[in-house]
């Protein structure tokens, strides 16, 4: 089963091959900035990942849409929109 780790000392979080990044962190007590819930719309829920890019489902067409419209960098995913196939190492700037 994948993990997701942190930039910053936090316990690592064991996830579901396949299980939604803002749920996951979420549901492990972590705040996910958002005002669309999980709709796909805000764009605020945007997760900088430092390793493992390639762990992540494909970006779909609202993810590229979103990150263009919000010119949001290459190493940020929106997190309501992603899926966890592998580890990964995230940060937000406001954990």
């Amino acid at each position: 089963m994948p993990f997701i780790r942190f930039k910053k000392s936090r316990p690592e979080i064991e996830v579901q091959s396949g299980a939604n990044l803002m749920r996951s962190l979420l549901d492990a007590g972590l705040p996910v900035a958002s005002s669309c819930n999980s709709d796909g719309v805000c764009a605020k829920c945007g997760i900088r990942v430092i390793e493992g890019m390639q762990n992540l489902s494909a970006p779909n067409v609202t993810e590229v849409f979103l990150k263009e419209k919000n010119n949001i960098r290459s190493d940020f995913r929106i997190s309501c929109q992603t899926q966890i196939l592998g580890d990964i190492i995230v940060d937000t700037g406001y954990w």
